[in-house]
């Protein structure tokens, strides 16, 4: 691939500074324009001046000033003038569509999530509802099974939106990983307030059931832990001090008078 060639510089375009500056303050306020901060060739008898923005808040922003100058002519005329951002200027972000913005957590009372119709990470179900199903014993018994097995909802998780899920849980602060589980006394697996989960990631994660546990009401992986395990015994050296010996008050008045 050729490489680009590199505009020759103008010569009546360089030199027009002057000109550049009064296109300027022409459009915009004089004391917003600063020192001159170079040129650059932009075309055949096409010249771009710079000047620094003195503007509040536009810190590191410059004006850019086009100057074209046409055939066989002695002067230049005013193509365009913008403000530009420079390489320490302050801009914002660049933008992100609002469906990644979103993190969990963000969802309040009220709104609403819609989910994609290709969303890869759920699978049409094998049947959507009890209209699909025959008007007879064997469709109320099909009514049954789809029910204990989850299956009457018009969509399913996908092998792919299981794996996700089972990854951010197991990565997340509920898997092995967490520092509480680091320095727990015994894993949830073990756990006698941990209930088991049905389907496909019940083979790997559990809810936990302590009411004091940080972990209630929460998927934790069976190789996540913490201290409030149901077999969590306190050893010697963790165990309050023993209370010192009684000491019976016996004085009686009669006593109290003699002193």
């Amino acid at each position: 691939m050729a490489a680009a060639r590199t505009a020759k510089p103008d010569a009546v375009g360089v030199g027009a500074i002057d000109a550049a500056r009064t296109a300027l303050t022409d459009l915009v306020d004089a004391g917003d324009v600063g020192e001159h901060l170079g040129h650059a060739s932009e075309g055949e008898r096409v010249t771009t001046h710079f000047f620094a923005c003195t503007r509040a808040g536009y810190r590191g922003w410059r004006w850019s000033v086009t100057l074209v100058r046409a055939s066989r002519q002695k002067t230049v005329t005013l193509d365009e003038v913008v403000l530009l951002p420079g390489d320490d200027a302050i801009v914002a972000p660049a933008w992100v569509p609002w469906r990644e913005r979103i993190q969990p957590g963000d969802l309040g009372p009220g709104d609403l999530l819609p989910t994609e119709e290709d969303d890869p990470r759920l699978v049409p179900a094998y049947l959507a509802g009890e209209d699909d199903l025959p008007d007879d014993e064997e469709g109320d018994t099909i009514a049954a099974v789809t029910d204990e097995l989850g299956l009457g909802r018009p969509r399913v998780l996908s092998l792919e939106g299981r794996e996700l899920a089972a990854q951010r849980w197991y990565d997340g602060s509920h898997g092995p990983e967490a520092a509480i589980a680091q320095s727990a006394p015994g894993t949830c697996v073990g756990c006698g307030f941990m209930v088991r989960l049905a389907g496909p990631l019940s083979t790997l994660f559990g809810v936990c059931a302590n009411a004091y546990a940080n972990d209630d009401g929460r998927v934790v992986s069976f190789d996540h832990g913490c201290g409030a395990h149901s077999e969590a015994q306190l050893h010697k050296r963790n165990l309050p001090a023993p209370l010192p010996e009684p000491v019976l008050d016996t004085l009686t008045w009669d006593d109290l008078e003699q002193f």
